[in-house]
């Protein structure tokens, strides 16, 4: 082996060990009992879950079990893998397990799975636990917090650490009196806690069980088949003819690999080992090199459909069906995604590289809208017609469609291999990057990964099956093809190993459930230590206690108030994992966004507030100095971890920038859009990020001098938010008197809201005057019917003023913090006024002023290089 191959194998170790250390489990045992149960049980964990999720149980009615059990056994299993694959200490040693850690592994495992084994006398003693229930939840507790340091680190336990104290010690007379509270005996807090759903094991731990676990298995299932590689080849070749191409491709690659990895650090290995090398061939620093790869790799948490698990979180915290969290995702996360090239294509420009390929980069972006566009049209239109084939199979042959339909998936399926075994396999090697087949090529050898990423599609938009149950049959999908691509692919090309194909796709099976496994310990134990941090909100009431500083800090301001939310979110992710961070921040924060927006006259959808937070959560791997993805970025690009991230958070700074515009329009994320005007919607965000991009990276067609880029932020703000302006000549609501409420509700179209600005004292003795959309009944009732059917709530008068008479417990209105006597003070209505679209001429008139002047400069400096 020569000293170049000797340090290459050095390096892919010590990246290897990294993602180990951070996501799967530093531990490498050399003993067979050690080998045999880092093999054993995630392949025992994953075969549960497929269980549990499968119909197998109420078909063979053997292993049903309630939520809360399946909840348990799925922490059991994080708790005791956590301590047997994770060391302890860096001095801990790591090629054998000590006894002593599986004697505390064990009694980890057995106190987490408690809730399983005892669920019937824990049930009977609701509120009022015995001694036992006391002792393993305290035991259970604590040997928690140290599974979630050992495969976390400690930042997520010392946030849980800080809650958990200001439980037991929150009533000392040395902390201010605004943040006190009566504090918890060891009984109420442990009962709380360990044996309700309201702590560890509540919604958090519910959705890592019923449906993260899932989607990380068929993404270990589909990288295990080959697909991320394809993915990456796929990008490479499409792009890296271009100025910057290795950059570019770098950006969709991750972009690709992000719909199958939860894990951002895992990304950045998996595209990174070989993107950066060829990034620095072409000319790009280190430094540059790692964030545009760090930067990457975060954005693929943005996109649907798994968006790092918060999605199916945000399903159960918001209320919604997981199809509308897709909707609102999808816009920021590809304007995101083509603001990175286009930076990558600035960042070209200004270091004077040069591609192979001569295409021009206005006619470059719009091919690219082009393709998205049809991507878009054509995923779409693919899915409908499998909708509309399904339905006429059913219509057909009833029950029997279902043997049909596998079927014709069968045979399409079998279809796509033939196509693939007349191309060569793809190779995993840098080496292989250098000379790709056209895209057309490379993309014919790999039709079959696409289809089981249809298949979830399809269950999840068409079907409306939960989420679990789409991944569990797109899972088992992937588990048919790494079984058989190979030996189908071998027969087609006439080669007589088939059966020797066989059983190493058997033995892909089985790695990629252990893999798959391996990368939930972490994700599992952060959702039940977060679920520690859910506990102590709800039993402390410190959200309230929170809402309150904040709006003492922001003196009214909701600029102001957003900004502290999202430096307290940024300040979280420092150590947090990002769907940790979204859980610790939304149950935080979210409610202070909407009751502070609500008494400054701004009334924010709830899904738009959880996906400011979620947005600012995502800095969790990039922000120095504990980024660990900016980390692993430099251990591939040998640049300095610091710096890295400092360029990837300065390159993510555009992201961080739509959480702001989509408070204040939510069009953004396509809350109450056509498809025509959500089209329109796209197009202008998108040219609105890409100026956006070019006034901060100081440089549009040639390098900008400062007003011409604070022109461009200007054009790009006004495209963004054009309201802003308008409200300054015109006021965007008319108020009408409190007495026409009946009349008002009564006039309000089929699904539309009523704006209502209420007055009243809080059950803390508070004054509040907010405004809130109380939403209606069906039209064709009277005004007092549609209020009590939509929102929940009754009025009455008493001489010229109207109060809250009533209110249906746990109805809207009764969610929205409204209280009974409250005073309706009156109501407000959309004024009629000019569109605020009108202000895109004057935005478009400075921008084409700009353009002119540069394309001026553009020419002289042409005609002085000739």
């Amino acid at each position: 082996m020569t000293d170049n191959q000797s340090a290459a194998a050095q390096e892919d170790r010590t990246l290897d060990d990294f993602v180990a250390d951070s996501d799967t489990g530093g531990r490498l045992p050399q003993d067979a009992l050690g080998r045999n149960a880092l093999w054993y049980l995630p392949l025992v964990w994953s075969l549960y879950q497929l269980w549990i999720a499968s119909p197998l149980p109420f078909i063979l009615g053997v292993g049903v079990w309630n939520d809360t059990q399946t909840r348990a056994i799925h922490l059991g299993f994080a708790v005791l893998l956590a301590f047997v694959a994770f060391p302890g200490l860096k001095t801990s040693p790591r090629h054998h397990i000590p006894i002593p850690t599986w004697i505390v592994g064990g009694i980890g495992a057995l106190c987490a799975s408690y809730l399983f084994y005892a669920y019937a006398g824990v049930a009977e003693r609701t509120g009022a636990p015995n001694q036992t229930d006391v002792i393993v939840s305290v035991i259970g507790l604590v040997l928690l917090l140290e599974a979630a340091r050992r495969s976390l680190g400690f930042p997520l336990m010392g946030v849980a650490l800080f809650f958990l104290a200001y439980v037991f010690f929150g009533s000392s007379s040395w902390l201010p009196e605004v943040v006190q509270w009566k504090g918890a005996s060891i009984n109420k807090a442990m009962s709380h806690m360990w044996l309700t759903t309201e702590g560890v094991f509540g919604v958090a731990l519910g959705v890592s069980s019923g449906f993260v676990f899932l989607f990380v298995l068929f993404g270990a299932l589909l990288n295990q088949a080959g697909a991320g590689n394809y993915f990456l080849k796929l990008a490479f070749a499409a792009l890296g003819h271009l100025r910057g191409g290795p950059a570019k491709a770098a950006v969709i690659g991750s972009a690709a690999t992000g719909l199958i990895s939860g894990s951002s650090i895992a990304n950045v290995v998996t595209t990174g080992t070989f993107t950066i090398p060829l990034m620095k061939r072409v000319g790009f620093p280190a430094t540059k090199a790692g964030a545009i790869e760090v930067s990457s790799s975060i954005n693929g948490v943005l996109t649907p459909p798994v968006m790092g698990a918060v999605a199916f979180l945000m399903t159960e915290y918001v209320g919604i069906p997981y199809v509308e969290v897709v909707k609102t995702a999808i816009i920021p996360a590809a304007i995101s995604y083509i603001a990175l090239v286009y930076i990558v294509h600035l960042e070209a420009l200004k270091m004077g590289m040069k591609g192979t390929s001569r295409m021009h980069p206005v006619k470059f972006f719009l091919g690219a809208i082009f393709t998205i566009a049809t991507s878009i049209v054509i995923g779409g239109g693919t899915l409908w017609l499998c909708g509309v084939l399904v339905n006429t199979l059913q219509g057909i042959a009833g029950d029997s469609s279902i043997w049909l339909i596998v079927v014709i998936m069968a045979a399409l399926y079998v279809l796509a291999l033939k196509v693939a075994a007349s191309h060569e396999d793809l190779e995993l090697s840098i080496e292989s990057m250098q000379d790709l087949p056209p895209a057309r090529e490379i993309f014919k050898t790999g039709i079959h990964y696409i289809m089981p990423i249809l298949l979830l599609m399809y269950l999840l938009m068409i079907e409306r099956k939960s989420p679990g149950l789409s991944a569990f049959w797109s899972s088992v999908a992937m588990l048919v093809i790494l079984a058989t691509q190979n030996p189908i692919k071998a027969m087609f090309r006439g080669q007589d190993h088939a059966v020797s194909e066989f059983k190493q796709g058997v033995a892909d099976i089985f790695e990629g459930l252990i893999i798959g496994a391996r990368n939930m310990i972490g994700l599992a134990c952060a959702m039940g230590v977060a679920g520690i941090i859910v506990g102590a909100v709800t039993l402390t009431g410190i959200g309230q206690v929170m809402a309150e500083f904040v709006e003492f800090l922001s003196g009214g301001s909701v600029m102001l108030m957003l900004i502290f939310v999202a430096l307290i979110s940024i300040v979280l992710g420092m150590g947090l994992p990002t769907t940790a961070n979204y859980i610790v921040v939304s149950s935080l924060m979210a409610g202070v966004v909407v009751e502070l927006g609500a008494q400054n006259g701004l009334i924010v959808p709830l899904i738009a507030v959880h996906m400011f937070v979620f947005y600012f959560g995502i800095m969790a791997d990039v922000t120095p100095p504990v980024g660990l993805a900016s980390f692993a970025a430099a251990a591939i690009s040998k640049g300095d971890p610091l710096r890295t991230g400092f360029q990837a958070f300065f390159y993510s700074i555009r992201t961080a920038l739509l959480p702001f515009l989509f408070i204040f329009n939510t069009d953004l994320l396509l809350i109450d859009v056509g498809p025509i005007q959500a089209v329109f919607v796209f197009l202008v965000a998108m040219v609105a990020m890409l100026l956006f991009a070019a006034s901060t990276m100081n440089y549009f067609i040639v390098k900008s001098r400062i007003w011409e880029s604070a022109l461009l932020l200007l054009v790009a703000f006004t495209l963004f938010r054009p309201g802003f302006f308008l409200d300054q000549i015109q006021p965007a609501f008319e108020t009408r008197p409190g007495t026409a409420v009946y009349q008002m509700a009564e006039r309000v179209e089929d699904g539309g809201t009523l704006r209502v600005r209420l007055m009243g004292e809080s059950l803390e003795g508070d004054m509040v005057d907010a405004r809130f959309l109380l939403p209606l009944g069906d039209q064709g009732e009277d005004g007092q019917t549609r209020l009590y059917d939509g929102a929940g709530i009754e009025f009455r008068e008493e001489g010229d003023k109207i109060f809250v008479d009533s209110l249906n417990f746990g109805g809207p209105a009764e969610q929205l913090g409204i209280d009974f006597d409250w005073e309706l003070i009156e109501m407000e209505v959309e004024a009629d006024r000019m569109p605020k679209e009108v202000f895109y001429l004057p935005a478009f008139l400075i921008l084409g002023f700009v353009a002119f002047l540069q394309l001026g400069r553009k020419r002289k400096q042409e005609e002085g290089v000739a």
